[in-house]
């Protein structure tokens, strides 16, 4: 009898160790224990200052709720993406967040992390639906272009508009979603139409630069008369840009998906003696394009705010972590709230750009 009481003891010690080291987050947050939560970040790149500010941002936000923070860099590597994810997931973290370099080949590992009972929640690039994420956070890229594209055809109203267009990548989404909302924006400005006119005048605008290498509407007074991809950076833009501002000496205006591509383009313009055309970018908010916005220089840009992207990013982490929301209480797709950053508003602003 005694040596059965003794095998019962012991048996429950090892159910009260196991119950102790299995402890989920849930539990952490029942008892208050939100202090130990460990997340990590699983970030593409740091080529660039969006991405600098974004894990910047997540690090302030993060420390702010006492998390332990771990980010790791891919160097747009996709193997070593998935590794990182991977090694998230064999530190038991309470939750991770990635910005994949490519929609699909992220999707594994996501779904690895899910199958161990971790939430991934992604920020600024999107993935495939079939990665079982929380949700996708990012700025509002369609509306950003539109409201830009509305602030400038307000500027512009009956008089003509010749413009090139600087892309990022070609089969990029995002860049297709900004340019596409510019488009709608001018258009929908300039003809007085709806916003589903616009949205359908648009997308014929962009099917008709695909096949082309140009575009127009006649009626808007709007052409695109060359589109250039400057891969998003500064010195890819200028490249870009040079040949198409040499071959059109009466452009009125320079379009863009981002604004370190319009920088090259501003350079550009000074080489060719050209001073007197408007930078038009359909998102970003680097406070340098800000500055130039204030000096008058620069027309507008989308706000794409990293600290906005990342303050959204914690506060649904939080929710998940400490609230006990799940997955299913989250849109695949969550945005930031678009605007145009203007002269008469660029001050609003200011704060959240990088």
């Amino acid at each position: 009898m005694k040596k059965n009481m003794f095998i019962i003891a012991a048996l429950l010690s090892v159910m009260l160790v196991f119950a102790a080291c299995g402890k989920s987050s849930d539990s952490k947050a029942e008892n208050g224990d939100t202090d130990s939560f460990k997340v990590g970040f699983a970030i593409k790149t740091q080529d660039s200052p969006y991405f600098v500010s974004l894990v910047d941002a997540m690090k302030e936000y993060a420390k702010e709720e006492g998390w332990k923070l771990t980010v790791l860099d891919a160097n747009g590597d996709t193997a070593k993406e998935t590794e990182n994810i991977e090694t998230f997931i064999a530190q038991g973290m309470d939750l991770i967040y990635v910005d994949a370099i490519e929609p699909d080949s992220v999707v594994s590992s996501i779904n690895k992390a899910a199958e161990a009972g971790i939430g991934v929640i992604n920020l600024d690039s999107g993935v495939s639906d079939e990665a079982e994420s929380i949700t996708t956070i990012y700025s509002d890229n369609l509306q950003n272009g539109r409201l830009v594209g509305l602030a400038y055809a307000e500027k512009m109203s009956d008089e003509e508009v010749v413009s090139i267009i600087l892309s990022g990548a070609k089969g990029n989404v995002a860049g297709e979603e900004r340019r596409t909302g510019l488009f709608a924006g001018i258009l929908e400005g300039k003809l007085g139409v709806s916003e589903d006119e616009a949205w359908k005048l648009a997308a014929d605008l962009e099917k008709q630069l695909t096949n082309e290498g140009k575009a127009s509407n006649k009626e808007a007074k709007f052409s695109i008369v060359g589109q250039g991809w400057g891969a998003w950076t500064e010195q890819e833009g200028l490249k870009a840009a040079e040949d198409l501002i040499t071959a059109n000496p009466n452009l009125t205006t320079v379009l863009g998906e981002n604004d370190q591509m319009l920088f090259g383009a501003m350079t550009a313009l000074k080489n060719a003696g050209n001073d007197n055309v408007d930078i038009v970018a359909a998102a970003d908010g680097a406070k340098e394009a800000y500055d130039l916005i204030k000096e008058g220089l620069y027309f507008a840009t989308g706000e794409n705010s990293p600290y906005k992207v990342a303050q959204l990013g914690i506060q649904i982490g939080k929710e998940i972590l400490v609230d006990g929301k799940e997955s299913k209480d989250y849109d695949k797709i969550t945005l930031t709230k678009p605007a145009a950053v203007t002269k008469d508003n660029v001050d609003e602003y200011y704060e959240f750009g990088f």
